[in-house]
């Protein structure tokens, strides 16, 4: 498996990180089957294809792409189904998240 792959498995993560998080809500505290279903069928898919990343991309590498942006993308997600529109200091803390995203990415290193 080259880099590539990596990063394509990396992004499917995170857009079944998103899935599964987003369903989390209509699942009612898992009393609800099929949101519930497919919330779980969503983090087993998210989390295969997180350890396919890991198979390419450095460990701290993939883990923090993934955490930030799924934190981001379900904030955003938040904001638009839901209207929870975060304070500053949650506006801040999520330009935050990106702006590390963007470092451990860019300008990150590893001894390997």
């Amino acid at each position: 498996m080259n880099i590539a792959s990596g990063y394509i498995f990396l992004v499917l993560s995170i857009i079944f990180g998103i899935g599964a998080n987003g369903f989390l809500k209509t699942t009612e505290g898992f009393t609800n089957l099929v949101p519930t279903i497919l919330c779980v069928v969503s983090i087993v898919t998210c989390l295969f294809c997180l350890s396919k990343a890991m198979n390419t991309i450095p460990v701290g590498f993939t883990y923090a792409t993934y955490g930030g942006l799924t934190i981001t993308a379900v904030t955003i997600f938040g904001i638009l189904k839901y209207k929870q529109i975060p304070n500053i200091y949650g506006i801040i803390g999520i330009g935050l998240i990106v702006i590390g995203v963007v470092l451990v990415n860019y300008l990150g290193k590893t001894n390997s």
